[in-house]
């Protein structure tokens, strides 16, 4: 038994290991697109170093039963990764990121009440706006819209060994759920998120493909980091009272 434990062990750790250094174009890709939207005095190397970080998270808990591609959901780690440490950098407006999370708020009231996907003009009541106001919060909003789960300032306090481990297991059980929301996308959200991180289109590119306005592409991806972030909030309440 302690045999077979090991070599499961050793071929995960072989599997993780060929999906990070197979994926590492993709960091300096990604750390380079967001780079060129930053002001002056950023080092393009240091987001390269955390984006690392994001590519090595995520090929240690990929798992491909649960819907998405490896290359979809390192890119979602590897650009929440970089934009986590921007935030600390306090590089993302506050008024911006408020926006931000009241969207996401409100996709999971909706969703919640309905019990299915939340559609624009159901997320614009909930917000109480027009639904071209609604398109215009998503195209605002749609410069921090990478997911994360560290929305609120937090003080961090030592934690003990305990808790470290704790931790340490919840992250990759986060990382996991991730990857099935990923997968359970509406339609157009999965195409958009698809085109986007896997075929690394541009949003014109994918606005060809899918025949609409390179506008409405920056829309509909705002309106999936959002609904991703709010179905992983949901779930991250609910995990508790099952455990």
């Amino acid at each position: 038994m302690n045999n077979v434990v090991a070599e499961n062990r050793a071929g995960h750790y072989c599997n993780s290991n060929h999906l990070f250094e197979s994926n590492l174009k993709l960091v300096k890709s990604i750390a380079h697109h967001i780079s060129v939207r930053l002001p002056a005095g950023y080092s393009l190397d240091d987001l390269i170093q955390v984006g690392m970080i994001g590519l090595l998270e995520a090929s240690k808990v990929y798992d491909p039963a649960l819907g998405a591609s490896f290359k979809s959901y390192a890119c979602i780690r590897i650009r929440g990764a970089i934009m986590d440490e921007l935030r600390r950098q306090a590089w993302v407006p506050r008024s911006v990121q408020q926006k931000s999370r009241r969207l996401s708020a409100a996709i999971h009231k909706v969703e919640g009440r309905m019990g299915r996907a939340a559609t624009d003009r159901e997320i614009a009541e909930e917000l109480d706006e027009s639904l071209d106001d609604y398109h215009e919060t998503l195209e605002m909003v749609s410069g921090c819209t990478v997911f994360s789960l560290d929305e609120d300032d937090n003080t961090f306090e030592p934690a003990s060994e305990d808790d470290i481990q704790l931790n340490i297991i919840q992250d990759d059980a986060v990382k996991k759920k991730l990857a099935e929301v990923i997968g359970s996308l509406p339609y157009q959200e999965k195409m958009v998120v698809a085109l986007y991180y896997d075929n690394e289109l541009n949003l014109k590119e994918i606005g060809e493909v899918l025949e609409v306005s390179e506008s409405r592409v920056c829309q509909i991806h705002s309106q999936a980091v959002s609904r991703m972030r709010a179905r992983m909030q949901r779930w991250l309440q609910e995990e508790p009272q099952q455990n």
